[in-house]
């Protein structure tokens, strides 16, 4: 080995040591008060598509056990399904609240979300809150929702839509309304969406859009109404395992 040689190799080695050793990454802040409680203030049940950031940020407030909200305690979120958060942890403000902007995973489906803080002996609070990230056919579902059966299905009006909720005779049920849409098997629901009430021996003032509706957007409807019931749809004839 030439002195050349011989004088690299020992100045590697004596860089060496310092090459693998990093700083220490920035401590996390510790949390200056605790809470007993996480509540939900709003964001929830909200749609988007895959992927997609929600809308609305999702807020919650740290409670103590009187139920006062507690500023500056340490909220954490967590989610599968490949869901980012930003920020995902920090610190309530002057009222007690945190918040958050919410990216769903790739799958469609619901997200369940949770929020979580600590108390002084570490034991922790948390709540779950609900999300629903639509694929395709359901986001084609969601729209088809707007034009053609929001009106009449939701009770809520906007300034966008005066709702015709209370004008019906029979009750027109919110497609989040999972006791009784889930209940409704999947060939009777495309049915009583292309032939109308009367086809179900329902009430004729849901009319038959078979002839305004291809069979590919009805199906897309009929998907969207299965991803959006509270509680969330299961097949029938598919066994789950409990926990």
């Amino acid at each position: 080995m030439t002195r050349t040689w011989q004088a690299c190799a020992i100045l590697l080695l004596a860089l060496g040591g310092a090459c693998v050793r990093r700083p220490a990454g920035p401590t996390e802040a510790a949390p200056k008060a605790f809470g007993a409680a996480v509540v939900l203030v709003s964001g929830d049940k909200q749609e988007a598509a895959i992927g997609a950031q929600l809308g609305q940020p999702l807020v919650v407030q740290v409670n103590d056990v009187k139920g006062a909200a507690v500023p500056g305690a340490l909220v954490r979120f967590a989610a599968a399904g490949g869901t980012v958060f930003q920020p995902d942890h920090g610190f309530t403000g002057p009222d007690g609240q945190f918040t958050t902007n919410v990216s769903l995973g790739s799958m469609a489906g619901q997200y369940q979300i949770v929020a979580s803080t600590a108390d002084a002996s570490g034991k922790r609070a948390q709540i779950q809150i609900p999300e629903i990230a639509l694929g395709y056919r359901e986001q084609l579902g969601q729209q088809l929702n707007t034009i053609h059966c929001i009106r009449c299905h939701d009770p809520e009006s906007t300034p966008e839509r005066v709702s015709n909720h209370d004008n019906l005779k029979a009750q027109a049920h919110q497609f989040t309304n999972g006791a009784v849409m889930n209940a409704i098997s999947d060939g009777n629901l495309v049915a009583i969406i292309g032939h109308g009430g009367a086809a179900l021996n329902k009430s004729a003032e849901m009319p038959p859009y078979e002839h305004r509706l291809t069979k590919t957007e009805i199906d897309a409807l009929a998907a969207y109404i299965r991803a959006v019931a509270d509680p969330p749809y299961r097949p029938q004839g598919v066994f789950y395992a409990s926990n």
